[in-house]
């Protein structure tokens, strides 16, 4: 999880609900709609909303507006995992930004949360697809306004998308490798061009995580500069007040320009968003038990167990509940960093991941919270399972030069134990394949050929990790390994992120339902191995990898695009670049009873800020009105 940087899977802002509405005939990408306006597009099936639709179906127009929702970063928004800020420009490596500044910023379209991968158009009116797919051209709304009145024109979005791709961070300026330029077909008519080599569903990555920005307001200011002016955006949110590292809140935009369009229509109740930041864990939830902290969001089990029976809970104010997970392909382990020699061996990392005991963990310190996880793309039809089937085999046997043979058998498990946490079998298991890996066993030492002693340091950014991680380490010592674990602040846990400085690192990430080329880039192509800031953190570089992404960008049906992902993940989880541990079912929820939703929640996406509402009346039961 990382701060900061707008990511496909971070500027999300699209829309409201709307009454249940028919299929419409497919118009993805996949279909080939070309030289036909579009309101919307997705990757391989149909869209739910037609043109102009009154909101979307998870929304709430007739919620009330109004009150004030104030929670704390530990409630991660996907990859976001700050707990610090100290500049407003998310848009650039430097620096640390504050998770929801993306609220402020329009993209061209949007993604409905309810659906896997469509996006409707927002700031655009419409788009038109070349007969080549190498020329996306969009109408903008003429409507569109940036916070100061002035208008969102085409000058602004080139602007924006050739900035980005030359000077953003590289969260951003990856997914725009590929393309080739911008122009202003009119005030209110832009084309994007792509080179050919960008995959068939690119423009799904950039439409929506391209914050659109002014080009007025960057003509006196350093687009890279580490600045606490907020930008001029033109978003449903803008900076309110803050207090660098303490808090920061943003104020709903009443006059928003697109409030009664179908794709902001029923979000954003709140007056005011706050959210206020916590070094550790205890006194965030110190802050939650006395009401300063209205919504969380809670990641430690013990913490669920042990900690909520105080007096406001007892009353009945403060509501325990359950969410259902996203329905999205997820990552969550430890990243091995291979750019280290003494990782370079697949079987050093295979045998790493076997000392880890999840079965005593999870008895023990999460009280069977979990489930273990063993694919990186846990919880979706993209896991492999079993041997390879025909279709997979078809992809890998290409490949069989470049691909250990275990990649041809069984998809690789994450070991199992008997979760008495003296199993001895993880310790013989882990020592013969270190062996094999050319470590030796001298004087109680793991140590390489030069009589170098293996060492592993777990890079943490929160003490209750010490606790999670004080097994696994332990079992590390006993095979003779050097292991510690180095707590640092989240500045310093991003900042060493950034530049790969780290041996074992844990993280957790959320991928899209049809994952494309440009995104699977990000984590596992060879040309990211290397680039500061990307999410490659084990610094994947395998020539097997970088042939199934691009298969994955050439799929032209969902049933083609994961027997690609099915080949991929055998082939990452085979090479041990990360080791998998665990994933939830839920989401663990403490509020105060002062709010109101709609349910269900959508299926692929949960900003409880902007689809939740105060509710008066309960305030007023529980004192808070």
């Amino acid at each position: 999880m990382t701060p900061g940087p707008f990511t496909r899977r971070a500027f999300i802002r699209m829309a409201a609900g709307a009454a249940a509405a028919p299929l419409l005939p497919a118009v993805s990408l996949a279909a080939n709609p070309t030289e036909t306006p579009l309101h919307g597009l997705s990757a391989f099936g149909e869209l739910k909303y037609p043109p102009d639709f009154a909101h979307f179906e998870f929304a709430s127009p007739q919620a009330p507006k109004g009150g004030s929702f104030v929670f704390s970063p530990s409630y991660w928004y996907f990859n976001q995992n700050t707990q610090t800020f100290n500049t407003l420009n998310t848009f650039v490596l430097a620096g640390e930004a504050p998770p929801r500044i993306e609220l402020c910023f329009d993209s061209l379209m949007n993604w409905a949360w309810d659906e896997p991968d469509a996006l409707y158009c927002s700031l655009a009116r419409t788009v038109t697809i070349s007969a080549d797919r190498n020329r996306y051209r969009f109408e903008l709304r003429e409507a569109a306004r940036f916070h100061d009145g002035s208008a969102v024109t085409a000058d602004d979005v080139v602007f924006s998308y050739l900035t980005i791709r030359e000077q953003g961070h590289p969260q951003l300026a990856l997914d725009l490798a590929n393309l080739e330029t911008a122009e202003a077909a009119g005030p209110h008519t832009v084309e994007l061009v792509f080179n050919g080599s960008q995959s068939e569903r690119a423009i799904l990555a950039v439409a929506n995580s391209v914050p659109i920005l002014s080009r007025a307001w960057y003509a006196t200011r350093d687009f890279e500069a580490a600045t606490l002016e907020p930008a001029l955006g033109s978003g449903p949110w803008k900076v309110g007040r803050f207090e660098s590292g303490l808090f920061i809140e943003y104020e709903r935009v009443a006059d928003y320009w697109a409030g009664e369009l179908g794709f902001a229509r029923g979000l954003d109740h709140f007056d005011r968003i706050r959210i206020d930041f916590f070094r550790e864990r205890t006194a965030f939830l110190e802050a939650f038990k006395k009401g300063d902290i209205a919504w969380r969001e809670e990641f430690t089990a013990k913490f669920w167990a042990t900690e909520y029976d105080f007096p406001a809970a007892r009353q009945g104010r403060v509501k325990q509940a359950y969410f259902p997970s996203e329905k999205r392909p997820s990552l969550q382990g430890w990243a091995v960093n291979t750019r280290r020699a003494k990782f370079a061996d697949r079987r050093t990392r295979q045998a790493l991941a076997v000392l880890f005991d999840f079965e005593w963990t999870n008895r023990n310190l999460f009280y069977d919270a979990y489930a273990r996880s063993h694919s990186l793309f846990e919880g979706s039809d993209l896991a492999a399972n079993g041997p390879p089937p025909a279709g997979e085999l078809a992809l890998l046997e290409p490949l069989r030069d470049k691909l250990p043979e275990a990649a041809f058998g069984e998809a690789v498990m994450q070991n199992v134990t008997d979760g008495s946490g003296s199993d001895r079998s993880i310790l013989r298991k882990a020592d013969a394949l270190f062996a094999e890996a050319g470590w030796r066993k001298r004087d109680g030492r793991l140590v390489d050929a030069n009589g170098e002693q293996l060492s592993v340091e777990v890079l943490i950014r929160s003490q209750v990790f010490e606790r999670i991680l004080g097994a696994y380490t332990e079992n590390m010592r006993r095979m003779g390994i050097a292991a510690s674990i180095r707590l640092v602040d989240p500045s310093q846990f991003q900042a060493r992120l950034d530049r790969f400085d780290f041996d074992l690192a844990g993280l957790a990430f959320s991928f899209e339902n049809n994952p494309t080329m440009e995104s699977l880039r990000q984590y596992f192509h060879s040309e990211t191995a290397g680039r500061s800031g990307s999410r490659n953190y084990p610094g994947i570089a395998d020539p097997a990898v970088d042939a199934l992404i691009a298969k994955a960008g050439r799929a032209r049906t969902h049933e083609e695009l994961a027997t690609v992902m099915r080949a991929l993940d055998r082939v990452l989880r085979v090479h041990h670049f990360w080791i998998p541990n665990w994933h939830s079912a839920n989401h663990r929820v403490a509020y105060w009873d002062m709010f109101g939703w709609k349910d269900p929640k959508p299926d692929f996406f949960f900003p409880v800020e902007r689809l939740w509402w105060f509710d008066r009346a309960r305030a007023a039961a529980i004192g808070r009105a």
